[in-house]
């Protein structure tokens, strides 16, 4: 039988849903969902109450909003489509990892399921986007990178095993200072000022500013 599929609002909720709960532990609000699709508090109670009576969605007055089993499937179809063109356009198509984001917002919904299964498989079937973010299996199953972030990281050797590709210009900004995804750095602790002190396997010390340590994710060397 041939799946209904999901108007790309709908695509766009489940994601985002799963999104912020991937790497976070806050709790999914209408607030937090409007200031993310960049619409008003109200539309986005109209639209999860439609993604409630579709089974997608879950949402107790005053509650977190979270996905059913089967909104949690269509998430990851989603997060799927997302990462493999990400890594589509940097790997094939020469895109830097700052600029492939919005492209993939676009094309996740226009591209057919046969379409991503044949970038998936002429990419090798790859486990990890550009960011370092995990890429769902046709399947959905995902194996998903516990992490630190490098704020709260303690002194000591760590690895860079994910990079929030939420702005771009912190993306230029860790590629300037040599944080790359899998980059081994010596974290040394606080500036004083917010920043975070790190050194790099090139012997190379410098202050991470707080805005950009936020977007970083490691695990320690070794693990």
């Amino acid at each position: 039988m041939t799946e209904t599929p999901l108007t790309p609002t709908a695509q766009d909720y489940v994601k985002i849903v799963w999104n912020a709960t991937e790497w976070s532990d806050a709790r999914v609000t209408t607030k937090a969902l409007a200031e993310r699709l960049g619409v008003s508090a109200p539309t986005v109670s109209e639209n999860v109450r439609k993604l409630v009576a579709a089974g997608l969605l879950d949402h107790e007055p005053y509650g977190a909003i979270t996905l059913t089993a089967e909104g949690e499937r269509r998430a990851l179809d989603m997060v799927r489509r997302h990462r493999l063109i990400e890594t589509f356009l940097v790997t094939q198509l020469g895109y830097g990892w700052d600029e492939v984001h919005d492209e993939a917002e676009v094309l996740e919904h226009a591209c057919s399921s046969r379409m991503i299964d044949a970038i998936d498989a002429r990419l090798g079937h790859p486990t990890r986007d550009p960011h370092g973010d995990p890429i769902p299996s046709a399947s959905g199953r995902i194996d998903l990178v516990p992490g630190t972030n490098l704020a709260e990281a303690e002194q000591g050797d760590w690895v860079v095993v994910r990079l929030s590709d939420a702005d771009p210009a912190v993306l230029r900004d860790l590629a300037t200072l040599g944080l790359n995804l899998d980059a081994s750095i010596r974290v040394l602790g606080p500036d004083g000022s917010g920043g975070i002190r790190v050194e790099t396997a090139e012997a190379t010390a410098l202050t991470v500013p707080p805005a950009t340590a936020d977007a970083v994710w490691l695990v320690p060397q070794g693990s």
